[in-house]
């Protein structure tokens, strides 16, 4: 697109230049050939002034009075009644003259080389041209701002609508100046939220159906159990066979769940966990550092998990700012090789922790412990459990947020990692 605007934009200078240009270069040249014929006659004028009061006092003609009227390399002819006189030799060629009749039969005619003429509309022409070939540079610098003002925010605006159908639900704080992209920014905004809304809704309903269900299956299991053993043959018989069904019903039930954590965890990949953690640390540094506290990461060399970039950072950027608003002193992030092929990711502090009549709920849309929006820390869920794993809340007090992530197939034979090292605050 940026191609396409700088293009359009070239063209239209050009064409304007090649309308404008030629004319006005046209225009010039004639311009000074009509200066030089002005100046010439004008010349001529102060001549024939001075000659008219000669010959009206019978006075013989004396060029010598009017010599400084004649141009550098140009003549003065002087035709009367007595003869023919002269001031200053042309050199051969072409020749720019301009004739006045003076007296009763006299004549003048003021003449310069034509060269000279030539040289100013050479010199007139070229700055025009000089001119010309400036608005083009300008048009091109200022169709490159404007291709680059206007793609890069479309640029942007679209990765964000990619990032967002990806499952990606970050807000965008950055506006472009643009009004009628900056109102697309806000309806992105708007939508993310939503979306993050409903996916946490689709989380719980799935999780709450499954877990009905669970609890259905595992009371009718127990009653075919009991069904299975009845002395009646026939009785145990068609118990047994129910019981088998309802094995089968659970085993679909874990297929269809598992299922659909794989489609929701489709657009993960194999990361570095310790990369997105020191990009994460890198992002708040600032902020904990104007508080006077400091960000430590841990983990060892090695381990990946199977995650999105995107929604792993946002969400341990929710976890970092939850730490900030309500905790104290320094935040360390923590990576460690967990139980069932598991990353687990922490994120802690010194603070208080989370009140205990507060910390059943803590993932609940629109409950929270301060003057905050409750927000945070369920999307912060969403956004994990999208790419299938998990949050929790290890520990309150301090608190201590705990996501577990997937290790991606190829990694699960993968040896244990080095001990942790320690990055220290910068």
């Amino acid at each position: 697109m940026r191609r396409r605007i700088l293009v359009s934009t070239l063209i239209v200078v050009t064409i304007t230049v090649a309308v404008l240009g030629g004319p006005l270069a046209l225009t010039t040249w004639r311009l000074v050939e009509d200066f030089t014929r002005a100046d010439i006659n004008s010349r001529l004028r102060q001549v024939v002034a001075t000659l008219d009061s000669q010959v009206s006092g019978d006075r013989p003609v004396d060029l010598s009075a009017v010599g400084i009227a004649v141009p550098p390399g140009g003549s003065l002819v002087v035709r009367t009644p007595r003869g023919v006189s002269s001031l200053g030799e042309l050199a051969p060629g072409p020749t720019v003259s301009e004739t006045l009749p003076f007296g009763l039969s006299g004549s003048a005619v003021l003449s310069e080389p034509i060269t000279e003429m030539r040289a100013r509309q050479l010199q007139a022409t070229a700055l025009v041209l000089a001119a010309v070939l400036l608005s083009v540079a300008v048009g091109a610098v200022v169709a490159t701002l404007t291709a680059r003002r206007l793609a890069d925010p479309l640029q942007q605006v679209a990765g964000r609508a990619a990032r967002l159908g990806a499952g990606d639900f970050r807000p965008a704080p950055h506006r472009h100046g643009i009004p009628e992209l900056d109102r697309v920014s806000d309806v992105l905004d708007s939508s993310a939220t939503a979306l993050a809304e409903l996916v946490q809704r689709e989380r719980e309903l799935v999780g709450d159906v499954s877990h009905q269900l669970r609890s259905r299956l595992t009371a009718l299991q127990l009653r075919l159990d009991e069904l299975a053993a009845h002395p009646d043959e026939f009785v145990s018989s068609e118990g047994a066979a129910a019981l088998e069904q309802a094995e089968r019903l659970a085993e679909v039930l874990d297929e269809l769940l598992a299922s659909a954590r794989e489609a929701r965890a489709a657009g993960a990949a194999p990361i570095e966990v310790a990369g997105e953690l020191e990009a994460v640390a890198d992002e708040w540094r600032d902020p904990l550092r104007s508080e006077g506290r400091t960000i430590r990461v841990r983990t060892p060399d090695g381990l990946v998990a199977r995650a999105t970039s995107g929604r792993l950072r946002e969400a341990l950027g929710v976890l970092v700012d939850n730490a900030l608003r309500h905790g104290k002193g320094g935040v360390t992030l923590t990576a460690r090789l967990g139980d069932n092929d598991t990353i687990v990711v922490e994120v802690g502090d010194h603070g208080d922790g989370v009140p205990p009549e507060l910390a059943p709920h803590v993932f609940d849309r629109g409950v929270s412990g301060a003057a905050s929006t409750g927000v945070g820390l369920a999307l912060a869920r969403a956004l994990v459990e999208a790419d299938g794993g998990r949050l929790e809340l290890a520990r309150t007090r301090p608190a201590t947020f705990s996501i577990f992530l997937p290790v991606p197939r190829t990694d699960r034979a993968v040896a244990a990692p080095r001990p942790l090292p320690t990055t220290g605050p910068r």
